[in-house]
């Protein structure tokens, strides 16, 4: 009997790419980066200066020399946190309605609207 294969789901972050967040565990535990990609169907996001891995490259073409890249991998978003530039601060997250009725994302601690 073969089974299907059951298709990823898309998680609902609490990141967003452009967002300035806190690494809060792991290696590069306290380092604010920038968030440069989400992947949704793993729950990781790739964060600017965190996770920097380097890569041996072999040449591709006769005469070509090698080379070292170096590339951030990516980290799971529950390792990190939103983070105030204003008050240095990391922080939890709420949603909240505008006055227009707009419903944004508000760090907890703060009270700063991140949207």
């Amino acid at each position: 009997m073969s089974q299907k294969k059951a298709s990823p789901k898309r998680q609902k972050m609490h990141v967003k790419t452009g967002d300035t967040i806190q690494v809060i565990s792991g290696r590069d535990k306290g380092k604010v980066g920038e968030v440069l990609k989400t992947l949704p169907t793993t729950s990781e996001i790739v964060v600017k200066g965190v996770n920097v891995r380097t890569k041996h490259v072999k040449p591709q073409q006769e005469g070509e020399s090698g080379q070292i890249a170096t590339f951030e991998a990516p980290i799971h978003s529950s390792n990190v946190m939103l983070y105030s530039t204003k008050e240095q601060v990391a922080s939890r997250i709420s949603y909240t309605f505008t006055e227009e009725g707009k419903k944004v994302r508000m760090l907890k601690k703060t009270g700063e609207i991140i949207d």
